[in-house]
C-alpha cells in the first residue's frame, strides 16, 4: 500500500507536468520537493506537508495540509501567478490516486512576501486535501 501523501504529491506532479503553461514557466524541473542547484527561477517547490488521521466509523481517511512555495526572481506578481496556475490544476486532480480516493482538495490561503536577502519573491500557498 502506498502512502497517501506520496500519492497526492505524485498526482500533483503529474498535473503540473500536464499543464503546458506551467511547464513553459517552470522548465523541466516542474514541481520539486528538493533544492535543485543551480536553481532556475521561477520555481515551484513542496514546502511543508502535515498528515493527520481523518478516519470515521465507516472509512479510514487522511487529512493532508500541504504548503507549496512559488519563487520568482522577477516579481511578486509572477510568484502569485504560479500559485493561481497551481490552484487551477488542483481542481482537475483525479479522484483515484493509487490506493486512495481523493475526497476533496481546497486552497486555504496564499501569503506572499519579498525575501530581501535573497532578492527573491515567494508566494506560499496552503492546501487541504482529504483522502480515503
Amino acid at each position: 500500500m502506498t502512502n497517501a501523501v506520496n500519492a497526492l504529491l505524485a498526482a500533483l506532479q503529474q498535473a503540473v507536468k500536464g499543464d503546458a503553461a506551467l511547464m513553459t514557466a517552470l522548465g523541466p524541473q516542474g514541481l520539486s520537493d528538493r533544492t535543485v542547484r543551480p536553481q532556475r527561477f521561477p520555481a515551484l517547490a513542496v514546502a511543508t506537508v502535515e498528515a493527520r488521521d481523518f478516519s470515521t466509523g465507516e472509512a479510514e481517511g487522511e487529512e493532508i495540509l500541504l504548503t507549496l512555495e512559488a519563487w520568482s526572481a522577477v516579481s511578486r506578481r509572477e510568484a502569485e501567478g504560479l500559485v493561481m496556475a497551481v490552484r487551477r490544476v488542483t481542481d482537475g486532480l483525479p479522484e483515484g490516486l493509487e490506493d486512495f480516493r481523493l475526497v476533496n482538495v481546497r486552497h486555504r490561503r496564499t501569503v506572499s512576501r519579498r525575501e530581501v536577502k535573497a532578492g527573491l519573491f515567494v508566494a506560499e500557498a496552503s492546501f487541504r486535501a482529504v483522502l480515503e
